[in-house]
């Protein structure tokens, strides 16, 4: 959507907006999966901050490619968890991922915010109409996915 000539990132209403690099863009809103064994919420709140890299799904890219510095992130424990647990920020633009010696992949640094005060199980969401649509039902592997307005706030009352 072109706002006086300036482009903004996403549609959806009622979405923020502020400016960076002298360009209006709408903070947006993600969910990243990772298994609590491998790198918990726990984990990343003893480290304030962490390079989310390793993500070699094309949409996943894509989403990933498309997160700007300052944008709302949800972590979601996979595995025997199955659960939102926790509120980051994308601490980074996206960058090309060390890891990747091909050179094709990116990744972002991750800063926590704050752990949820009750986990929103998988089950809680599926079982909400409101969630028919969200690609954490829809398209359960996806690791990187977008979140709309709504379902951020709903998934934030269903904390607590």
């Amino acid at each position: 959507m072109n706002i006086d000539g300036y482009w903004t990132r996403g549609s959806e209403a009622g979405s923020c907006l502020e400016i960076r690099d002298s360009s209006f863009f709408a903070i947006m809103n993600w969910l990243i999966k990772e298994e609590p064994t491998h790198y918990s919420f726990d984990d990343l709140l003893r480290d304030s901050r962490t390079a989310w890299t390793g993500v070699r799904n094309p949409l996943a890219q894509k989403h990933l490619q498309s997160m700007r510095k300052g944008d709302r992130i949800f972590l979601y424990h996979t595995g025997d968890v199955k659960a939102v647990v926790g509120v980051a920020k994308a601490a980074s633009a996206p960058y090309p991922d060390p890891a990747d010696k091909m050179g094709k992949l990116y990744a972002i640094d991750v800063a926590a915010v704050r752990k949820l005060k009750a986990p929103v199980t998988l089950a809680a969401i599926k079982a909400d109409e409101a969630f028919a649509s969200f690609p954490l039902v829809r398209i359960s592997r996806l690791s990187v996915m977008p979140v709309t307005d709504d379902e951020w706030a709903r998934i934030e009352a269903m904390a607590g």
